[in-house]
């Protein structure tokens, strides 16, 4: 492998106890259900590349971004705004090269006011007079949504695609008011 691909993935630690101790999972890719291989996570260290968390297995509930860094205990990462107590799942991010598109409707299925994205946004209702965001296409990169102003609050990973409705998948309730790009340099 080239040092230039070697850079281009990415490497999770996670481990049963808190400073890193106790039984063990690397993960260099996507992974669905860490419960076969730990029977809890209390911590882990992120070695290159970015990973979204989960709390429940198959990529489903809360979500927390983690980049390169050592997170020694659950109680440091709730600090920081992770608002779950046990990691299930996790999905590596892709490093993307290139410009960052998407576009966000204020309602379901694309519909009422719309934007397009190419930047960060840290708060739609005061850039853009946008209430809300209910759907969204994001054409190119690799984005995170926050539902509160400033990047705060829950957060939700969104890949390349469609996303109709947030309702629809499990975001109910949820209002997307700041949105920023999953860069390397964040």
């Amino acid at each position: 492998m080239t040092p230039t691909n070697r850079n281009m993935m990415g490497k999770i630690t996670f481990y049963e106890e808190k400073n890193f101790q106790g039984r063990s999972y690397e993960c260099m890719s996507d992974c669905s259900d860490m419960s076969s291989y730990l029977s809890r996570c209390q911590s882990c260290r992120v070695e290159s590349g970015c990973f979204m968390v989960y709390e429940r297995n198959n990529y489903m509930g809360q979500q927390f971004f983690m980049r390169r860094g050592e997170y020694n205990d659950m109680q440091s990462m709730m600090s920081m705004g992770m608002m779950f107590d046990n990691m299930r799942s996790c999905r590596m991010i892709p490093y993307h090269r290139g410009q960052f598109r998407m576009k966000i409707y204020e309602r379901e299925n694309y519909g009422g006011q719309s934007y397009e994205m190419m930047d960060d946004c840290d708060n739609i209702q005061d850039r853009h007079r946008m209430s809300d965001c209910q759907s969204c296409n994001v054409m190119d990169g690799h984005w995170l949504m926050y539902e509160q102003a400033h990047y705060k609050g829950r957060m939700m990973y969104m890949r390349p695609g469609e996303y109709r409705s947030f309702k629809d998948m499990g975001m109910s309730g949820m209002r997307f008011m700041s949105m920023r790009r999953v860069m390397e340099s964040m």
